[in-house]
C-alpha cells in the first residue's frame, strides 16, 4: 500500500508540474493570456497540496479553495498557514476566470506573474515537508 501512495503522491506532483511549466511557457508569449497563466498557477499549488494531503492520508473535498486545502494541512504542518501567507490570491484563479462573466477581467502580466511565484513558493514548502520521503 505504502508504494501506491507514493506514486499517487508522485502522479500528483508530476501533473502540478505540468501546469506551473505551462504557466511559465506561456508566459514568454509576447501578448500572454495572464488569465490562462493564473488558472495553471493556481492548478499547480491545488495539486501539489493534495499531493501533500495524500501523503499524510488526510482525507479532502473536491474543492479549488486552496486555503481549505491548506487548514487541512495544519495537522501536519502547524507553520504551513504562515509559509502559505497569501495563497488566497490564487483561489480566484481556479474558477473564475475559466469562464466569460460578470467578474471575468483582463488580469495585468504583473499579477500572472506573481501567481506564478506563489505556486512556486507552495511547490518549494511541500517538497520541503516530504524531503526524503518521495
Amino acid at each position: 500500500m505504502k508504494g501506491d501512495k507514493i506514486g499517487v503522491v508522485r502522479a500528483w506532483f508530476k501533473k502540478a508540474e505540468n501546469d506551473l511549466i505551462t504557466a511559465e511557457h506561456t508566459m514568454k508569449l509576447k501578448h500572454p493570456p495572464c488569465d490562462t497563466v493564473c488558472f495553471h498557477a493556481q492548478q499547480c499549488a491545488e495539486k501539489y497540496l493534495k499531493g501533500f494531503l495524500t501523503f499524510h492520508e488526510i482525507d479532502f473535498p473536491k474543492t479549488h479553495s486552496l486555503e481549505d486545502l491548506v487548514s487541512l494541512c495544519r495537522d501536519k504542518s502547524s507553520s504551513i498557514e504562515s509559509e502559505l501567507e497569501g495563497i488566497e490570491t490564487l483561489s480566484s484563479y481556479g474558477v473564475e476566470v475559466r469562464y466569460p462573466d460578470e467578474i471575468y477581467y483582463d488580469i495585468p502580466k504583473e499579477d500572472a506573474l506573481e501567481a506564478i511565484d506563489i505556486a512556486k513558493r507552495v511547490k518549494a514548502v511541500i517538497l520541503k515537508y516530504l524531503e526524503g520521503k518521495i
